[in-house]
């Protein structure tokens, strides 16, 4: 993927605004390569130093944290989006109908 596509999902991701999350689906469609959702989790596993991006208002579909390679992640993951006041059940989970975000352009 290149390296302008990335850099095209991180303006994304960038106007996510605090409180409110993103799927990695939304996040492809809304950075123009819809159906690539795997793209969105790639970029932001590849987050150069020194970005800031709030990759950790991302989610998966089901709107869980997405399993890393570092289980440590996905606490500290949660613990952002919950300072931010995301709630999420007992099962890790948070409701996309109340906290994913709409940008005004996306009739979602």
């Amino acid at each position: 993927m290149a390296r302008e596509t990335y850099l095209q999902i991180y303006d994304v991701v960038r106007r996510i605004p605090r409180g409110r999350v993103a799927t990695y689906g939304q996040v492809a469609t809304l950075a123009g390569i819809p159906g690539h959702a795997r793209q969105v989790g790639y970029a932001l596993n590849a987050l150069p130093d020194g970005f800031s991006v709030p990759w950790f208002r991302v989610v998966n579909a089901r709107g869980c944290i997405s399993a890393r390679s570092d289980p440590g992640y996905v606490r500290v993951q949660q613990a952002m989006l919950e300072s931010e006041g995301v709630e999420f059940d007992v099962n890790g989970q948070l409701n996309l109908t109340r906290f994913r975000w709409r940008p005004r352009n996306d009739s979602r």
